[in-house]
């Protein structure tokens, strides 16, 4: 049947009811904190903040590749992320949420694959969120009329851990819908190990173009994300809570066509042929 995972962002760092701890290490280090695990229904549900718990850990610094494969080794097959974001559209209000679609990738100096030299692969980011996860995100949120619930937008992905001057979040304006330091890392990663992949944005300010909010502050964002978690929780309980479909997608099937590297010269780790059973001819 699989497992879902929920990644925890900013002021999320866990869910009721998951009282299971599991310490995991890869091939890639250590992930940001050990694995809160919980049966709810017929689902086997894990929980991982990102940042760690206490938020230890900045946007740049996260072992993202950790993350995801620890949550593939323990038959991970859905995630959703939750993520505290900024916003670069009037419409898109501090306490909204957001379903994104879409990414745009600014972030540097990051490890964002799991294929180094010695095996190649290209995988299709054109869709870059799972369509059934976005699917079932878009017919819970119907629930919750009290949340005001946007179901599409265009995350904007920064490096951090600094905040945008105004003229950098000018410029953002015209290209995305919110701006973020992890999801874009988290969703290329999740595609190369065929993990389907959505994300639930929770706006918590107008970045640094809105002239009434021109001075970002971590209190003004905890505070907002505060206000919003209860609703998350919410949401995402009831996520859990969804009977099991398999998902009508094809994020399993990533890297059917995208390695290029001759199979006779190829080099993957043991446990990345164990753990991505997803890869032909690896």
């Amino acid at each position: 049947m699989g497992k879902i995972a929920i990644i925890g962002g900013s002021g999320f760092y866990g869910l009721a009811d998951f009282g299971g701890k599991k310490v995991v290490r890869t091939s890639f280090g250590q992930p940001s904190d050990f694995l809160s695990t919980a049966k709810i229904g017929d689902t086997e549900a894990i929980f991982l903040p990102r940042h760690g718990q206490g938020h230890l850990i900045p946007p740049h610094e996260i072992n993202y590749r950790a993350n995801i494969w620890a949550l593939k080794s323990q038959g991970v097959d859905r995630i959703l992320s939750v993520t505290a974001c900024g916003s670069l559209k009037e419409h898109l209000r501090p306490l909204d949420f957001v379903i994104v679609d879409q990414f745009i990738d600014l972030a540097v100096n990051r490890k964002n694959t799991f294929f180094d030299t010695g095996c190649v692969a290209h995988v299709s980011m054109a869709n870059p969120v799972c369509p059934a996860l976005r699917k079932q995100l878009i017919s819970l949120s119907r629930r919750f009329p009290a949340v005001t619930i946007h179901t599409t937008g265009t995350y904007l992905n920064i490096n951090g851990p600094h905040f945008s001057s105004r003229a950098e979040s000018a410029m953002y304006q015209q290209f995305a819908d919110v701006i973020g330091m992890t999801n874009a890392t988290e969703a290329k990663l999740a595609r190369e190990a065929g993990i389907c992949y959505a994300t639930l944005a929770c706006v918590t300010d107008y970045d640094s173009w809105h002239p009434e909010f021109e001075h970002v502050t971590v209190e003004m964002i905890l505070d907002n994300l505060r206000k919003n978690v209860e609703h998350a929780q919410k949401l995402v309980q009831a996520f859990l809570t969804e009977p099991y479909t398999k998902p009508d997608c094809n994020c399993g099937e990533s890297l059917k066509y995208a390695l290029i590297t001759d199979p006779k010269k190829r080099r993957i780790l043991t446990k990345m042929k164990k753990c991505f059973n997803h890869i032909r001819g690896a």
